[in-house]
């Protein structure tokens, strides 16, 4: 355990994005130790799993897709939900490893993504003012007085809701559902009729041709477990921290602390001050950690949170989550790339295309133009090509369900489009044609990685699906 640390304290810090919970401090105390004495959502050995696959993926020998909800939302917790957005992840990843040759880790932002970060503490509507939507961990997204109290008791329903959703999740990984014999199946509705819908038929024929291939010569889903099914992790921004503390657990086998709210948490770039409460609570726990880097950021500043949140430089403990838009990619991550690399430190970068390209349109809408997401990743893998490193991984919001709420993309969605179909309770979303997409793009430039690079080895950790 870290030199001065436990689980509570980071109640010393300052803490940023923290609801006041003031009026209501004896329930909050009486929720977070009902949350305390509930079973762990995930567990050590599965964090410790996850922590290996990415060391993997620091080295080239793997690709980090991470990607769910922008926030999670009560009333839209329905199973054909959270089928659909692991479709897409099953679809994602057999197009990535596919034409990439590379596994694929899994990692949803899903099971625990309920709390937001907000630029203000007030939103306004006209003439009233209210305090801002928090996620539904927190407050309600109506514009009300009564919706936007914190209420403790919403922490509960968040557990529940966390534990139904990794049951699925478990069931669709293991039980058959993500078997590769499937992969015509996996294609949703609405995609069948995309621009990209041929592309990914063609593909999985090949697959199937194969398939058929090992299945001549024995080799089935049936007496071969990683045809079958996958690894699915979970992942969530470590905010609301009287939360992540009431979920930490001492692991029985080696004495370590994890947050057993999820198998990676991330911290974001409005709350990594390095001497606040964030940094305090996650550098003491051994999950996998996300840092999200902003153009906020120095190269000084970040090689500072890396000495503090992972002392022991230890591969697979720090993805570096890099937020710029599509504008500052060039400005910004070289130097960061040459400060790590200088430093010997072995961390996976990531890119998040979303949150650096956001916009306002016309109509009103928050949206986030597809040509921006698409150019941001270009550049993220073209500044990795320039520094000779890797680029390891892509950071998205996305859904299964068929949403407007992100222009542009095959199907040429325009601001007039939005509000169509615009669900999201916070920012938007990729919607599954457009997931797909962004995925056929990523496999090109890992497949000219891969054919310029010699004899890569292969994962260790896991055959497909990895």
């Amino acid at each position: 355990m870290p030199a001065n640390w436990s689980p509570d304290s980071w109640r010393a810090k300052p803490a940023l994005q923290m609801p006041d919970y003031s009026s209501d401090e004896a329930k909050l105390r009486d929720v977070e130790d009902r949350l305390s004495s509930f079973p762990p959502l995930v567990f050590a050995g599965e964090a410790r799993a996850l922590k290996k696959r990415l060391a993997a993926v620091s080295q080239g020998k793997g690709f980090l897709l991470q990607g769910g909800d922008c926030a999670e939302s009560f009333a839209e917790h329905h199973a054909d939900n959270i089928r659909d957005t692991f479709r897409v992840f099953l679809q994602m990843s057999v197009v990535l490893t596919f034409a990439g040759g590379l596994p694929v880790v899994k990692l949803g932002r899903m099971a625990g993504q309920f709390a937001k970060p907000r630029s203000s503490n007030m939103e306004k509507k006209g003439d009233q003012e209210l305090p801002s939507y928090r996620g539904d961990i927190v407050n309600g997204s109506q514009f009300t007085s009564e919706a936007r109290i914190p209420d403790p008791q919403r922490q509960l329903k968040a557990y529940r809701q966390a534990a139904a959703t990794l049951n699925l999740l478990r069931a669709f990984a293991q039980g058959g559902y993500a078997d590769l014999e499937r992969v015509h199946q996996w294609n949703l509705g609405f995609v069948k009729d995309s621009p990209r819908a041929e592309r990914y038929e063609e593909m999985s024929g090949r697959i199937s041709d194969t398939m058929e291939f090992m299945r001549a010569c024995g080799i089935t889903s049936e007496n071969t477990p990683q045809l079958r099914g996958t690894h699915f992790y979970v992942s969530h921004e470590a905010l609301l921290l009287g939360y992540e503390q009431a979920m930490t657990r001492k692991d029985s086998i080696t004495g370590d602390w994890y947050a057993t709210s999820g198998h990676m948490i991330w911290i974001g770039d409005r709350t990594r001050q390095h001497d606040h409460a964030h940094i305090e609570f996650c550098r003491g726990v051994k999950n996998p950690l996300g840092l999200k880097c902003g153009p906020s950021i120095d190269p000084d500043d970040l090689l500072h949170l890396l000495d503090k949140l992972d002392p022991q430089n230890e591969p697979g403990r720090m993805t570096l989550i890099a937020r710029f838009g599509a504008d500052n990619v060039e400005k910004y991550l070289p130097k960061l790339i040459r400060a790590v690399e200088t430093a010997g430190r072995h961390v996976v970068w990531s890119c998040d295309p979303m949150h650096g390209n956001t916009i306002s349109a016309a109509t009103g809408y928050k949206t986030r133009p597809f040509d921006r997401i698409l150019r941001e990743v270009e550049q993220f893998f073209d500044v990795h090509q320039a520094e000779g490193t890797y680029a390891g991984g892509v950071h998205i919001e996305m859904t299964g369900q068929n949403v407007t709420e992100c222009t542009g993309g095959a199907r040429a969605i325009s601001e007039d489009d939005l509000s169509a179909r615009y669900h999201t309770h916070c920012d938007p979303r990729l919607n599954a044609d457009q997931s797909l997409e962004l995925a056929f793009l990523i496999a090109e430039r890992l497949k000219a990685v891969r054919q310029h690079s010699l004899g890569a080895v292969p994962l260790e950790v896991a055959a497909w699906p990895g």
